[in-house]
């Protein structure tokens, strides 16, 4: 079979590599392979709470190899938008740890008062008083910017509400839809590929949600690999690929078959 050359990855952690605290199948031989061809590849996620370090430091501690400067988070693709898009400094967050370093890192500061931008993602501590202060701020002109829209997060005790959940409700309050940043957004596509210093034709993306990994990667101009690891499983991937009105390149039940494919295109 003709394979198209893969010069670089963005790959999806949960779902794909992981689910909840346990390594699926095939994670760890993918990466090490990468490494050992030469092959760029990041890690990407929607997940704005916590810093490129602590996600690095939790694939490791599942066996997965990983270093902070492989990991792109929305957060950081936020934080990068607002200082080069927008020209933006004064930032309002609603969020946690990651969001607030993806912010100063970027050279922004962090403020209470007078925001340029409203920057929100998942705040699980989050207080009615602050989402009244936000609601004002949005109201009052600041730029509303959205790190994910993921409604439900999968813990242990079922789902969780998301940034989309607590978006819902600062878009009824303020009748302002945000600029989304995460997949299915191509910003945070956009973002990664800068990062990888790879133009999108010649980048796959790789991921199990139809709806965000491989949506996102269609909106980008990458081509894209769907592993039936997570969501996605062979009942319902040609359902959840129409619901989303994208495309697949390819369609992998493992990653085992995902490496076997890597190597192929790479021996060409």
């Amino acid at each position: 079979m003709d394979i198209p050359a893969i010069k670089g990855l963005l790959i999806d952690l949960d779902g794909t590599l992981y689910k909840g605290h346990t390594m699926i199948e095939g994670a760890d031989a993918l990466i090490h392979t990468l490494r050992e061809l030469g092959t760029r590849f990041l890690f990407v996620t929607n997940n704005s709470s916590a810093t490129p370090e602590k996600v690095a430091e939790r694939l490791n501690g599942m066996g997965i190899p990983a270093q902070p400067h492989e990991v792109c988070t929305s957060a950081q693709a936020a934080a990068f938008y607002i200082a080069k898009r927008l020209e933006a400094s004064r930032v309002f967050t609603i969020g946690e740890e990651g969001l607030r370093f993806a912010v100063m890192n970027a050279g922004l500061q962090l403020v209470e008062e007078n925001p340029d931008v409203v920057l929100q993602g998942i705040d699980r501590q989050l207080t009615y008083s602050r989402l009244s202060t936000a609601v004002g701020y949005i109201r009052q002109g600041a730029t509303y910017i959205l790190t994910n829209p993921d409604v439900l997060l999968p813990s242990d005790g079922g789902f969780i509400p998301g940034a989309g959940s607590i978006s819902a409700l600062l878009q009824t309050a303020s009748g302002v839809r945000p600029t989304v940043i995460g997949k299915p957004s191509a910003i945070l596509m956009d973002y990664a590929l800068e990062k990888l210093a790879l133009p999108a034709e010649d980048t796959w993306v790789v991921g199990d949600n139809p709806a965000t990994d491989i949506a996102a990667g269609n909106a980008a101009g990458c081509r894209s690999i769907l592993v039936l690891t997570g969501l996605a499983t062979q009942a319902n991937y040609s359902e959840l690929l129409q619901s989303a009105d994208c495309k697949a390149d390819a369609v992998f039940d493992n990653l085992h078959i995902l490496l076997e494919y890597i190597r192929k295109s790479a021996a060409q």
